[in-house]
């Protein structure tokens, strides 16, 4: 994520934008494998069994991440498009019919009991970037 967004802020003629796609690249590609079957990252991705609850906001960042990358021509859409897909119908299913989002881990909680009654701010802002970037994959 943090890489993504130094790409954002790093013109194109600036030497230094090569790296930041390179290494945006290489860490997209690890974080794509550890996506779970239900669409969701979990608070850890190499031992995701040990973190079986499902987590929007690490979701929602790198559907967020995924989805720039592809927006702007960064990222191959054959294979990242398919995660990105993914990944937002696991956010949408974590919305309650009030519109709340669910399953933010808070900060200093334990990951291991994550509760689609847990929400806080920066998942929402997580969900809301996504569907930002999903949106401008329609125009």
């Amino acid at each position: 994520m943090k890489y993504m967004c130094m790409l954002i802020s790093v013109a194109d003629i600036n030497a230094a934008r090569k790296f930041y796609e390179d290494l945006f690249v290489e860490l997209s590609n690890s974080v794509l494998k550890c996506q779970q079957a239900d669409g969701f990252w979990r608070a850890s991705m190499l031992d995701p069994e040990s973190y079986p609850s499902p987590e929007t906001s690490s979701t929602g960042f790198i559907v967020y991440a995924f989805a720039y990358g592809v927006n702007a021509g960064i990222l191959p859409a054959e294979k990242f498009l398919p995660a990105v897909e993914k990944g937002w119908k696991a956010l949408v299913s974590a919305v309650e019919d009030d519109g709340k989002l669910g399953y933010v881990q808070p900060i200093g909680a334990d990951p291991r009991h994550v509760t689609r009654d847990m929400t806080e701010v920066y998942g929402v802002g997580a969900f809301l970037l996504a569907g930002n970037e999903i949106y401008k994959m329609s125009k």
